[in-house]
């Protein structure tokens, strides 16, 4: 409290400079009754300090003394008019630095996009590697375990005293969880209250898991006022970090909670941001502790706030060839989508259950619906590598994808929700959560996103992904298995055959006398349209441990290929 104190006292006090004129020192010696410098100059800095004071303390703006240009316009403006003589001249000139500092700082924009763009580059790749389907997705969407938890808010105590505060995922002591805070519901609840009761928290994974009220008071929190608000107690410990993004709710693996809020530079003149570390709180005791970057404590998932990823893919996407192109040319810009569930981000895992955040980047041409590539961002260092995908195939983007499930249940009337590519068999796909009208989750859909008549829906997202492969199998797709699957030699004498006709191509269901089902597509296999019980056949195939396993390749004993 001390430092904005004393920062609010200087800033007041150059103010009074520069409001009160120096005049007032001759007219008080020739008129009577003219108030006295003095207790002119007092009165000034009295208020110049108060004004200071509930600007920064109410605003939590950083106390750089960057940050008082405004201020300082403001005061050399009016300093000026009040001012007579060689007095108006200095001031006159004050007012007119502070113009072109001012314009300096607000014209940045315009100037930094090249440093903006080589603060975000990225690495490039094209294709993620393929999801292994003995996994589960971190696929349950945010709507729907934000509407199962409001159905348990019964297990708060004093339940009219709090309500929802912001939902995240993260991963904890192994599991992929969804975290919300209780938060006061007003003023008066937290006045009454002093503290919240703890958290709610329900798996990522597992649609039909219930949430679990976890007690754990916290003093300081997002809900609370005046220095109990923990951004505030923040700003208060840190005056001159410059943060970006709310604060965030880490839970340990103990179950502990922890805020966080992400800290760093600006790229210049104010403008623009760099990421640099994160400063953590513990809601309980107001214990405040800073963080560089590359030593975040393991637990916590997302010390690089969403906000702060969503500006990074913005000046990659936009700043490219500078910032006139962005707004005028736009040769080679990308526009980030904004599907993403935090901060037009969404966070995933991958099989390691380290956290990134993925956004697709589409054409700032209106009514294109093609992706121009995709992002991986590492939720805990801000390391990003930018996809472009297969350049030889077009790619729907996120907002397609969402397109077409709403045709798909036109007459239900339901919605997707936090669209994610993944690699499925080796085939770009769009996995999305279907809801209803009520934000209840309804089925899980996947579409491929280069041939979008190629798709599939079940309960599950293992569900769906069978259906999906089988779906791909028909549509003539490829089929390479998974980043985990092993590829394996069988041979045997055929016992059932089973064929379907699908476009071009004809899909080849057959059981082996080894007691094992295989299906194959004749676009992997030109003569399987001839097998038949009896054969003897050698086959390859990828060993997803499925009923019915993907066969790459196959040779039928006594035909030639």
């Amino acid at each position: 409290m001390g430092n904005i104190l004393l920062f609010s006292l200087i800033v007041g006090l150059v103010m009074a400079l520069l409001l009160v004129p120096m005049a007032v020192m001759k007219k008080q010696n020739k008129k009577e009754g003219y108030p006295s410098f003095p207790a002119l100059f007092g009165a000034t800095l009295l208020i110049t300090t108060v004004v200071v004071f509930l600007f920064y303390y109410l605003s939590n703006l950083d106390q750089n003394f960057t940050s008082i240009w405004i201020l300082l316009i403001i005061a050399s403006g009016f300093g000026a008019a009040f001012a007579t003589g060689k007095e108006r001249m200095v001031k006159g000139l004050l007012f007119l630095a502070s113009i072109f500092v001012g314009a300096y700082f607000l014209t940045a924009f315009v100037f930094n996009a090249d440093e903006k763009f080589e603060s975000a580059k990225m690495d490039v790749k094209t294709e993620i590697q393929a999801f292994d389907e003995k996994e589960t997705p971190a696929s349950v969407p945010p709507q729907f375990a934000r509407n199962k938890m409001k159905k348990s808010f019964g297990q708060v105590p004093n339940t009219s005293y709090y309500e929802l505060g912001n939902l995240q995922i993260q991963k904890v002591d192994g599991e992929y969880v969804y975290i919300a805070p209780v938060e006061f519901s007003g003023f008066f609840k937290w006045f009454k209250g002093d503290a919240t009761p703890g958290y709610f928290k329900l798996s990522a994974t597992d649609s039909n898991a219930n949430p679990k009220f976890i007690k754990e008071e916290m003093v300081y929190t997002p809900s609370s006022y005046f220095n109990k608000k923990v951004e505030r107690h923040i700003r208060l410990h840190y005056p001159k970090e410059i943060f970006n993004g709310d604060v965030q709710l880490e839970i340990d693996d103990d179950g502990k909670p922890f805020y966080i809020q992400t800290y760093g530079n600006f790229i210049s003149a104010r403008n623009g941001f760099d990421v640099k570390g994160i400063v953590m709180v513990d809601p309980q005791t107001g214990k405040t502790k800073s963080y560089g970057i590359k030593e975040v404590p393991a637990f916590i998932d997302g010390a690089v706030s969403p906000e702060t990823v969503s500006l990074q893919n913005s000046y990659f996407g936009n700043y490219v060839k500078g910032f006139w192109n962005s707004r005028f040319g736009k040769s080679d810009v990308k526009l980030p989508s904004d599907e993403g569930t935090e901060a037009n981000v969404s966070p995933i895992f991958d099989e390691n259950g380290d956290m990134y955040y993925f956004t697709d980047f589409t054409s700032p041409k209106e009514g294109v619906d093609s992706m121009l590539g995709y992002s991986l961002t590492n939720s805990r260092t801000g390391e990003a590598t930018f996809y472009t995908g297969n350049l030889e195939e077009s790619y729907m983007d996120s907002q397609g994808a969402l397109q077409i499930i709403q045709k798909k249940f036109i007459e239900k009337k339901w919605d997707g929700e936090m669209p994610v590519l993944y690699n499925f068999y080796g085939e770009a796909s769009w996995l999305t959560p279907v809801l209803d009208a009520n934000g209840f989750l309804q089925n899980y859909f996947i579409v491929s996103a280069a041939n979008p008549e190629i798709s599939a829906y079940a309960n599950t997202p293992n569900q769906a992904l069978k259906a999906y492969k089988t779906a791909l199998q028909r549509g003539g797709g490829s089929v390479d298995g998974s980043s985990k699957a092993e590829e394996k030699q069988a041979n045997g004498t055929v016992v059932r055959v089973y064929k379907e006709k699908s476009g071009d191509y004809t899909i080849v269901s057959f059981l082996l006398d080894n007691g094992k089902n295989y299906i194959v597509s004749s676009e992997n296999s030109l003569l399987a349209i001839y097998l038949k019980e009896n054969d003897k056949v050698n086959v390859t195939y990828m060993d997803t441990g499925e009923a019915f396993l993907p066969v790459k390749d196959m040779t039928i004993e006594g035909l030639q290929q």
